[in-house]
């Protein structure tokens, strides 16, 4: 889809004030679903042939007027989850109900992957977000029920008949977000659908209706009782969306964010009268969208940090989550923040253990807020080569993304002081990589290993070993290679004087 949002791939017309969709953009939209028209095509056969409806519905629909194709297919049916099965083990080479209850029924063949449900009219508990199925009539009572009227459109197949009851392309071409009930009663349902909302936001360019917005403001508390997993996926795929500024923008003015991620909103912090630090927000807002613009192609090599990166993403949304607890204003006017990295980064392990993300993310995230700051004490290139050592050696895996995420952390509206910072950087990484060449940076090690430190000093493996370990590697990383013997010889004298 162009950057310039839905309504430029999808032209506002006179023709949006009638029911009447313009053969050429049906066309247009069937074009792009080229691909998996025959299968389309035999899946709609054999279910009408059953006596049964089948029709491709929301996003791959949604999608193909975006002049996309779709990645995956979604089919609804009048056919039970029964008949579904029946058809589907018949037609293809392998299928299964883990769905079941949900009403859902899938299958392969050759490459083909395919999930049939069947129409829907869910309610929910009202308490865990659970749906209650209940099986609809009706492919338009299925339409109803979903989120978002451009996500309730559908193709009936085999003949490809559009059906569109709540004006879904007609959002879609002014790039509004509608829901198909009253968005009270969508959101009542699940409150989920309103990170959604925030989501589309990021991935469409699309904008909130006013009635869509001020229910998401209403209702924003709602979201408490959704369980932290869904917060946490719907929020991952907010922030790996094209644009997770707009998203997020969302989630701060509609108070979601407050009940989800209110370390965000907190970064609003006022001005103070003389300007001494940034607007917080705004200036991450803006760290996000430059770490992204320093994202490798998505099939890059991994030192290119293909894009989407989840972790880089994050790291530029949190990393100066810690500023709100350590701002101090100083005598003669100033503004401190000490130490917001390493409170940022208690911030950042607490909240991503409540969202539940997995422990690697976790301790990736929080281990570059940690480091965010280090290279502004490198100044003009004063840094020892063994500085250089620990900058990389603690950085680890992780370099290649904290070097992106420095680089985007400088916000200055400064040409020459901006010009200055890259240069500089450009020098450090110049030394990482000479430094790496010349030593295998990525694999430093202590120049004797733990069997010949403990055969020298007489130890058996446990706390102690483990200290002397350390203490030859920091030998290592000050000195660089100074060889076995006189790494043996530093460690007996260093034993020695420790009694």
């Amino acid at each position: 889809m162009p950057r310039g949002g839905p309504a430029a791939y999808l032209p506002v017309g006179l023709w949006i004030m009638s029911d009447a969709l313009p053969p050429v953009l049906l066309e247009r939209a069937v074009a792009q679903l080229a691909p998996v028209l025959p299968l389309l095509t035999e899946l709609g056969g054999l279910f009408t042939a059953q006596g049964h409806e089948l029709a491709l519905v929301g996003g791959p629909v949604r999608d193909a007027f975006l002049g996309r194709t779709p990645p995956d297919l979604d089919f609804t049916t009048s056919a039970s989850p029964d008949q579904t099965e029946r058809i589907l083990a018949a037609w293809g080479d392998a299928h299964w109900d883990i769905g079941r209850d949900f009403g859902t029924i899938g299958a392969t063949k050759g490459e083909a992957t395919v999930e049939v449900t069947t129409y829907r009219a869910d309610a929910y508990d009202g308490e865990t977000r659970k749906p209650v199925v209940a099986y609809g009539d009706s492919l338009e009572e299925d339409l109803v029920r979903r989120d978002f009227t451009v996500n309730a459109m559908a193709l009936r197949l085999p003949g490809l008949e559009f059906v569109d009851p709540h004006g879904g392309i007609g959002d879609l071409a002014r790039g509004v977000l509608r829901t198909p009930s009253p968005p009270e009663v969508s959101f009542g349902d699940d409150p989920l659908r309103m990170m959604r909302a925030a989501r589309f936001v990021a991935q469409l360019g699309l904008i909130l209706a006013p009635e869509v917005e001020g229910a998401m403001r209403e209702r924003a508390e709602t979201l408490s009782i959704v369980s932290a997993e869904r917060i946490r996926d719907e929020f991952s795929k907010l922030m790996l969306a094209l644009s997770p500024r707009e998203g997020l923008r969302v989630l701060v003015d509609t108070g979601l964010a407050d009940q989800m991620l209110p370390e965000l909103p907190a970064l609003r912090l006022e001005v103070d009268e003389h300007h001494h630090h940034k607007d917080v927000y705004e200036h991450t807002l803006t760290v996000v969208d430059q770490a992204i613009a320093l994202e490798g192609p998505a099939d890059g090599p991994e030192e290119s940090v293909p894009g989407p990166d989840l972790v880089l993403r994050l790291a530029a949304l949190l990393h100066d989550i810690g500023k709100p607890a350590t701002r101090r204003f100083e005598p003669g006017g100033g503004v401190s923040f000490h130490h917001h990295e390493v409170v940022g980064a208690k911030l950042t392990a607490k909240r991503m253990k409540a969202l539940r993300f997995d422990k690697a993310t976790t301790k990736a995230v929080t281990r570059l807020v940690e480091l965010h700051l280090r290279f502004h004490g490198y100044g003009d290139g004063q840094w020892t080569d063994s500085a250089v050592r620990r900058y990389a050696t603690d950085a680890g895996p992780l370099l290649q993304r904290l070097h992106r995420l420095t680089r985007a952390d400088c916000t200055t509206r400064n040409a020459r002081k901006a010009a200055r910072l890259s240069r500089t950087y450009d020098a450090l990484e110049q030394r990482i990589e000479t430094l790496a060449a010349e030593e295998e940076l990525g694999r430093v090690r202590p120049e004797l290993d733990g069997n010949e430190i403990s055969a020298l000093l007489g130890i058996p493996p446990g706390p102690e070993l483990g200290v002397a370990y350390k203490w030859l590697l920091a030998v290592r990383l000050d000195e660089g290679p100074i060889g076995k013997d006189a790494a043996a010889a530093r460690l007996r004298e260093w034993w020695a004087a420790r009694g």
